[in-house]
């Protein structure tokens, strides 16, 4: 699989380590409901199709990143900074 990181250009998933689901949030720090603590720790989804997630290009540039990929056949659909897609998340908050 080839992830194209948007400095390095395209590279081999080895040079990658995953970082786990860019989708999940999580509880406020100061939160005391044990369910959402649990949800947020232990249950993990399992989706079938099109996911986001975080990756390091930890054998280049270092950066961290949020990668669009489908869960059912590993195609890339979209690569952004990390930095950058979670600041253009916290604009439109």
């Amino acid at each position: 699989m080839l992830i194209p990181c948007p400095h390095c250009g395209p590279r081999e998933v080895s040079e990658f380590s995953y970082q786990g689901d860019a989708t999940r949030t999580c509880p406020e720090l100061t939160s005391t409901d044990v369910k959402a603590w649990y949800d947020y720790v232990y249950n993990r989804p399992n989706p079938a199709g099109p996911h986001r997630e975080y990756w390091q290009h930890s054998g280049g540039c270092r950066a961290h990143l949020i990668v669009t990929r489908d869960t059912r056949t590993h195609e890339i659909h979209d690569v952004a900074f990390a930095r950058a897609a979670l600041n253009r998340a916290g604009e439109q908050a």
